[in-house]
């Protein structure tokens, strides 16, 4: 399988419209830590992960950055272009280091406004997009820390393509929205339960069955609405 085909949004079109898009591209490394985008800024880019992914994240008066989502081959950063508008509501970071097509906004805009058919599935993307981020509010008040870390776990482990992930606490503490300790506390309950080994911000997921019997139902919501809306 093509590099290109990894993202499931190029899959999505047609060998030559793909060629089109991609032509005198190559895929770009995405560094972890890496800011793609910020709130207000102008969207140059439109990235597609392959191996990589992205945060999005929004600010929260004074306080570090809440995020709100996860991006990865399933998707792409730069959705504003797709509602009309070239700037940015998000913070895009890179969350998991790998490989991405970056595609020129001008030629994105091109082969959105000639192609019908793939206007739709990216039109279908945005709503899925729109539904996870309104879920992902519920599951933080409603569901336990735990359990949110573990959907998290298995969400990055995903867009990675492996069961090795780099997270510190750090990074894990924005992600969940909770104190240092509160990581603290619920990566070592997963650890004792033999589903992941965490040493030093490398993350180990040993036992995928058993996090998902772990996590909130999130995860599974997820990516079954993603499978409803974008068949």
């Amino acid at each position: 399988m093509s590099p290109a085909r990894k993202n499931l949004l190029l899959a999505g079109l047609e060998a030559k419209n793909r060629g089109a898009l991609l032509a005198e591209t190559a895929p770009v490394t995405l560094r972890c830590g890496e800011s793609l985008t910020n709130v207000g800024q102008r969207v140059a880019h439109v990235f597609f992960p392959i191996d990589s992914s992205i945060s999005l994240a929004v600010p929260v008066g004074g306080q570090p950055h809440l995020v709100i989502g996860l991006v990865g081959f399933e998707g792409m950063l730069g959705m504003p272009l797709i509602l009309g508008t070239a700037v940015s509501g998000f913070r895009g970071l890179v969350q998991g280091e790998g490989q991405a097509w970056r595609v020129d906004a001008e030629r994105f805009l091109r082969e959105l406004n000639s192609n019908l058919a793939w206007r739709s599935t990216l039109n279908r993307y945005v709503h899925v997009r729109m539904l996870q981020v309104a879920h992902g509010a519920a599951c933080r008040s409603s569901h336990l820390v735990e359990a949110r870390l573990a959907s998290w776990l298995l969400k990055s482990g995903d867009r990675a393509r492996s069961d090795r992930i780099s997270l510190t606490h750090e990074m894990l503490s924005q992600l969940l929205g909770v104190r240092r300790a509160g990581v603290t506390l619920a990566a070592s309950a997963l650890q004792d339960r033999a589903l992941i080994r965490y040493t030093r911000g490398h993350i180990l997921l040993l036992d995928a069955g058993g996090l998902e019997a772990a996590a909130c139902p999130c995860y599974a919501g997820e990516r079954q609405t993603y499978s409803r809306y974008m068949r």
